[in-house]
């Protein structure tokens, strides 16, 4: 049976906002998953949040504002031109106008307009920040599910990864409590049917501590190293201080440098600080070779 591994000591405990896929152009909103997973291979999926039945209250109620009328766009509008007409208006610092338009967008279905008002909500983007209306959000996201195809796929499995960090660590003052075992199954679901990093990386981490279900370093290897062919340098890193610390101490410090060289801001304290420690402890001959070994690992951006 495995026993837990201990993850480095300054690695975040999932802290950070929701990991979200960051669209380019309204245009773009297809993509991301479709891309990562053939359109054969994903079955009608639907998520049932813990039993939680969160209706949509955040404004329903507000005062409407006005459009602009240059724009050509009102509450009558279909959603898709009241998205584009939110898009733009947010692309342009409008972001009062962006509100509503994502929310009479998102009341006539819009799963787009419902996944963008549901990340401001959770940055406090143009609105207060509330992690209880996100969470309801992205609830009715993924308990809407997603037919093969759908250009709403990447909403979906970016709804997924955002739940799971929120059961992960629950919003305090709600009825959102830590879940582990759900945590766990959100991730797991977007990590093996959609391929997404952050998600395999997310996984990988809980499986090498048991969070949420037993330990299983192999398993956890596994993911890390899915990510890390995906562009993860996080998981890059953790992933050879795991071979590091089985003895595999080359290959170990080789990936960890590596890692270091492509991090994300987020991750490249806790990257550089295990990477140092790991290589304080090895001796010379493994600290060349390592650093031989680095030049020679291939990094996919995932762009």
């Amino acid at each position: 049976m495995s026993q837990p591994m201990s993850l480095p000591p300054e690695l975040p405990e999932a802290r950070t906002r929701p990991v979200r896929f960051r669209f380019g152009a309204a245009t773009k909103a297809r993509r991301g998953t479709e891309e990562l997973m053939p359109k054969s291979e994903l079955l009608p999926m639907k998520v049932l949040v813990m039993g939680l039945c969160l209706s949509l209250s955040c404004g329903a109620a507000s005062e409407a504002l006005a459009f602009d009328p240059q724009a050509g766009v009102s509450k009558e509008s279909g959603p898709f031109d009241l998205f584009k007409f939110g898009f733009f208006s947010y692309k342009e610092g409008r972001k009062s106008d962006a509100v509503e338009a994502y929310r009479y967008a998102a009341e006539k279905g819009h799963t787009g307009s419902r996944w963008a008002l549901a990340n401001m909500y959770a940055d406090g983007d143009g609105v207060p920040e509330n992690d209880l209306e996100a969470f309801k959000m992205y609830s009715e996201i993924a308990q809407a599910g997603v037919e093969p195809g759908s250009e709403d796929t990447g909403y979906f499995a970016n709804a997924l990864i955002a739940l799971a960090s929120y059961y992960r660590r629950g919003i305090p003052n709600s009825p959102v409590k830590i879940d582990l075992t759900q945590a766990r199954q959100l991730y797991f679901q977007a990590a093996s049917a959609f391929g997404i990093p952050e998600a395999q990386f997310q996984l990988g981490r809980m499986m090498l501590t048991g969070e949420g279900g037993s330990v299983s370093v192999h398993q956890a290897k596994k993911w890390l190293n899915r990510a890390r062919n995906n562009g993860h340098a996080g998981a890059m890193g953790l992933f050879g201080n795991i071979l590091f610390q089985e003895g595999d101490t080359a290959r170990g410090l080789a990936f960890m440098t590596a890692a270091l060289e492509h991090c994300q801001p987020k991750d490249c304290g806790w990257l550089q600080s295990t990477q140092e420690e790991a290589f304080s402890v090895a001796s010379e001959e493994d600290r060349r070779k390592g650093v031989e070994l680095a030049h020679n690992i291939r990094f996919n951006s995932g762009e």
